[in-house]
């Protein structure tokens, strides 16, 4: 067996944590994958894994090994595909990332589009809460609304990601009564359940200044953005939502936006949606393509922030609610 074959082998290994996952995944047997890295622990005179009839886990020496291969397979794929793209033609894989709701909101036409102007490029999409490493997950480019300040990432702002309170003509209609700030509990509320949302109370601004508003008692709450954002627009209630996922409906008439005395919801997470990448995908071809095609699509949505943006360290944009 050729040593890359091996070394792809030993990582897949280590990312699934199983021998018979990484095998299914690589498209081989388990005795492959098993031999591989008996054979590379072999050579090196140490083992890279402990096993049991439970588990498996990387030993210290493993550890140390996964990260300087996974730096060497990353570095040859790049050589790869920089040698073939002097040819004027993109192709290879482009693997990206981002949270399940920007997938049906934008993404996906991001990703169409991509495709037609690009028929060589493979693309690779998890639809994932924002809980693997960019770097260590092997992604090429991640969309997010979390943490910039990440160590070997280059961050660069594509949205702004303003909150805005909306309901269904139907619903408005059927209450009958304007939102005010003395009657939010009269109100049927569909409200986002995440670990960094408070349940208590939204952080809001009035006059220039911040301040904690009583969160009334959700006639929905779900930890699921587009479950909510389908109660919303069936008339469900009202809903805290971040522009980049209801410009269309809002143009459309589906849904209204409403404004209560002035006041503004703000992010728990900041006012950007970020593309993130590793630093060696500086230069990459792809990455720049992808991002263009996004920008181009975000922008006749008018919420992107286009193209010139300087690379940035910190922000984050998420809807509160």
């Amino acid at each position: 067996m050729d040593k890359l074959t091996a070394l792809t082998m030993f990582v897949a290994a280590a990312d699934q944590g199983s021998f018979s996952r990484a095998a299914e995944r690589l498209g081989k047997t388990p005795s492959a994958v098993t031999k591989a890295v008996a054979q590379l622990e072999a050579e090196l005179g140490t083992r890279l894994f402990e096993r049991t009839t439970r588990r498996m886990a990387l030993t210290e020496a493993g550890q140390t090994y996964l990260e300087g291969t996974r730096q060497a397979l990353t570095q040859l794929q790049l050589a790869n595909e920089e040698v073939a793209e002097l040819q004027n033609e993109l192709r290879g894989r482009l693997r990206l990332t981002a949270p399940p709701s920007f997938g049906p909101a934008f993404l996906q036409e991001a990703c169409c589009r991509f495709l037609d102007a690009h028929p060589q490029v493979r693309l690779e999409v998890d639809l994932h809460d924002p809980t693997h490493d960019v770097i260590e997950g092997g992604y090429d480019l991640a969309v997010r609304d979390g943490p910039t300040d990440l160590p070997g990432v280059i961050a660069q702002p594509l949205m702004e990601n303003r909150v805005v309170l909306c309901a269904s003509p139907a619903y408005l209609e059927r209450q009958g009564r304007k939102v005010t700030l003395d009657n939010l509990a009269e109100h049927d509320w569909l409200i986002l359940r995440n670990p960094l949302l408070s349940r208590r109370y939204w952080w809001v601004e009035m006059n220039g200044r911040s301040m904690r508003l009583q969160q009334p008692v959700p006639r929905m709450a779900s930890d699921n953005y587009d479950f909510l954002l389908g109660c919303l627009l069936a008339g469900q209630g009202l809903q805290f939502a971040p522009t980049w996922s209801v410009t269309h409906y809002l143009e459309t008439g589906e849904l209204v936006e409403v404004s209560i005395d002035q006041w503004r919801v703000l992010s728990a997470f900041g006012p950007w949606v970020h593309a993130l990448y590793p630093q060696h995908s500086r230069g990459n071809r792809k990455v720049k393509a992808f991002l263009a095609c996004l920008r181009q699509r975000l922008g006749e949505r008018e919420v992107g922030v286009g193209g010139g943006v300087p690379d940035s360290g910190a922000g984050r944009g998420a809807p509160e609610g």
